[in-house]
């Protein structure tokens, strides 16, 4: 035992230093396990959420092709984006992730860019999977006709829509849930984190077993295998270059996330490698479990005019393949899952709105920046729930159909602006070459040579094809039947952020603006000193005539 005690202490002294030679104190309580700093990336990942929210957008957008062979090809794509971040975080194990590392590697500017694409795509995936997992239970609690006298689920209106209301309500008690669970305790949060690998992993499990066995007929693998569909409007001679890549925004939207590792670096031991390797664990697992669960869903698909009636949802799947119960129990079980994954998001967001502030990039950053004496940056983790309820008003509304269409681009949203912070760093370390220094504790020798540019052109490509209309004619911005009901947002708001932080930039932040900012120094002899973080004082004046 008291080796064991004398090892971690040793590992704890050697991440403080680490840290400070970066420039930091340690401020965040380090009390996470390389387990927990997994944990916190496969539970953001959530294969519970992405795959069962996300679902029609694959079915409805190349159908089981883009499922069962869509699915794997594209995680093994993300992996390259995995292994070249997580040589970064090696390299670089800070809250700022990054923003941090942009920095270090091409400058101000990058990290500017990179930090606020970083802060706007975690806030648009904590708003997105809050809203989704509310829908979930509010469909649960439709089925069993709950009244809680304030909320009547059971009467919710026979108008498409008419449960908008009451989602966006269910969606601001998980907000309020996830904020009180991030803000009692780190410690609070990654015994959950690490609850939530077993339910994810056994729900799975559970739920695939019931997929199996319950469902009295199953689709042929032939179905799952080679079947394409398409229901977007446009023409099936656009199947292979145009809808089947615009419904892998499934996989792209599920995968996402696996930054938390490198925010949550400053609360790990031994982080140089433990956030390395959360970083492309969690994909890998996520990416194996993932494609098993949605074989298994599209498997159980046996009903297609039904599963195509309801839009390609996999609640549309599970309520036409077995009874009411069974389907009342899968739903709970990734309803469930999505409440830990939303959680999880909440700190990797909050993680990374605190790091940004404490190097002075956001407005008011002195709040932001502040940490409780348990080591919780609270008004960072009230400020992003802030955030994410604003993002979501638009899902209170919908279209003729019911359907928030200006709040479903938030999806998209998301996944453009992290996988752009993500691999502004891998471009600039790709950049950087031969001169970029390895951290010693994980690294990909050699084989960034081909791993990081086939990250980058990927997200490039992929960010293009998420800003196209998914559904045609009315979508098509250009065309005469064009409905904005019908229209993807995600160019419109994406480039309006994008428009706001570049004016941001060049009317004065890149003059203020200077980088992370250092709040101690570090000495080899000398140790680690405290650097005042106070506005310096001007000058006195000197008096006339009075020797300078």
């Amino acid at each position: 035992m008291a080796d064991e005690t004398a090892k971690r202490d040793e590992i704890l002294d050697r991440d403080e230093r680490r840290l400070a030679e970066l420039g930091y104190k340690q401020e965040l309580a380090r009390g996470w396990s390389r387990f927990s700093n997994f944990a916190i990336s496969f539970t953001i990942i959530s294969v519970l959420a992405g795959c069962f929210t996300t679902f029609p957008q694959a079915w409805n957008l190349g159908g089981p092709v883009a499922i069962s062979w869509g699915w794997p090809i594209v995680c093994i794509i993300i992996l390259t984006v995995a292994f070249s971040m997580a040589e970064v975080a090696a390299a670089y194990p800070t809250a700022g992730g990054p923003y941090w590392w942009a920095n270090d590697l091409g400058g101000k500017g990058w990290s500017w860019f990179t930090g606020w694409f970083n802060v706007l795509g975690l806030v648009a995936i904590v708003a997105t999977v809050d809203w989704f997992c509310a829908q979930f239970f509010v469909f649960v609690f439709n089925l069993w006709e709950l009244d809680l006298g304030i909320i009547n689920f059971a009467d919710m209106g026979p108008n498409p829509g008419d449960e908008l209301p009451e989602i966006f309500a269910v969606f601001v008690v998980i907000l309020i849930l996830h904020a009180l669970i991030n803000i009692y305790s780190s410690h609070l949060v990654a015994l959950f984190n690490n609850i939530s690998v077993f339910w994810h992993c056994v729900g799975v499990a559970v739920i695939i077993g019931i997929l199996i066995i319950v469902p009295d007929s199953h689709q042929s693998a032939d179905f799952v295998f080679t079947e394409r569909l398409n229901n977007s409007g446009f023409s099936m001679d656009m199947y292979w270059y145009y809808i089947l890549p615009t419904g892998l925004l499934l996989t792209m939207y599920t995968v996402t996330g696996y930054d938390a590792s490198a925010h949550v670096a400053e609360e790990t031991r031994d982080a140089e490698t433990s956030a390395a390797k959360g970083v492309w664990q969690s994909v890998a697992l996520s990416a194996l479990i993932g494609w098993f669960v949605l074989l298994a869903i599209t498997f159980a698909a046996t009903d297609v005019a039904a599963v195509n009636e309801a839009g390609g949802t996999s609640l549309s799947i599970f309520q036409s393949a077995m009874s009411e119960g069974w389907a009342e129990t899968v739903i709970m079980i990734s309803a469930i899952g999505q409440f830990f994954c939303g959680m999880a998001c909440l700190t990797s967001c909050s993680r990374t709105f605190f790091a940004f502030s404490r190097d002075r990039a956001t407005p008011g950053w002195q709040l932001w920046s502040r940490v409780n004496p348990k080591g919780v940056p609270v008004a960072a983790v009230l400020g992003s729930c802030l955030m994410a309820f604003i993002l979501t008003l638009p899902a209170l509304t919908g279209n003729a159909a019911g359907v928030p269409v200006a709040f479903f681009a938030v999806v998209s949203i998301g996944v453009i602006s992290l996988y752009l912070a993500y691999v502004t760093p891998v471009y600039l370390r790709w950049r950087r070459g031969d001169a970029f220094q390895q951290a010693e504790g994980w690294n990909l020798g050699n084989k960034w040579r081909w791993l990081n540019p086939i990250a980058v052109a990927w997200v490039i490509i992929t960010s293009i094809y998420f800003c196209l209309p998914f559904y045609g004619p009315a979508a098509v911005w250009w065309d005469d039947q064009f409905d904005w009901n019908a229209a993807n947002f995600t160019p419109l708001v994406l480039g309006g952020l994008a428009i706001a932080i570049a004016l941001a930039w060049v009317l004065g932040m890149k003059n203020k603006y200077t980088g992370p900012i250092r709040t101690i120094e570090f000495d080899e002899g000398m140790g680690i000193k405290e650097i005042d973080e106070r506005e310096p004082e001007p000058p006195a004046a000197t008096p006339p005539g009075a020797p300078v």
